[in-house]
């Protein structure tokens, strides 16, 4: 088979492209800048949940009654630490993003719901989204 190689330059990102003539298996190779990058910001936000996590089972866990989410924290929790864990690793990072988004997506409602701004979770859940794109680009592929 023969293996073609395309070297495309999005803004001052190189990403590589390596396809076999029948354009089946598709190897795409990260920057090792975006892969920094990506490392970074996943590990800033794991360590952002793990700590959000601790708070709901050890730190304050009244917040949780004020929500009237009192009896589910520990589950909340529990679910939080493991969605970090899956995002903080490559091979599991879609995995994690999917929990995340999902995760994000019901704080901010409840943010819209209790009538406090919802500035926080969406940055938070946009930064999720670039560390799942610099990572996994192919997520973003919707042709």
């Amino acid at each position: 088979m023969l293996q073609h190689i395309m070297y495309i330059r999005i803004r001052t990102k190189i990403v590589i492209i390596i396809y076999h003539s029948n354009f089946k298996n598709h190897i795409m190779k990260i920057s090792k800048a975006s892969n920094i990058v990506s490392w970074v910001i996943a590990g800033l936000l794991t360590a952002l949940y793990l700590f959000s996590a601790s708070g709901k089972l050890f730190l304050h866990p009244e917040q949780m009654e004020q929500i009237k989410l009192g009896e589910w924290r520990v589950i909340i929790a529990l679910g939080e630490i493991a969605s970090a864990l899956l995002f903080l690793f490559p091979k599991t990072n879609r995995y994690g993003t999917l929990l995340l988004s999902s995760y994000m997506g019901g704080a901010i409602i409840l943010h819209m719901t209790g009538g406090m701004s919802i500035a926080m979770p969406t940055i938070v859940l946009l930064l999720v989204w670039v560390v799942a794109y610099l990572r996994n680009p192919e997520l973003f592929n919707f042709k």
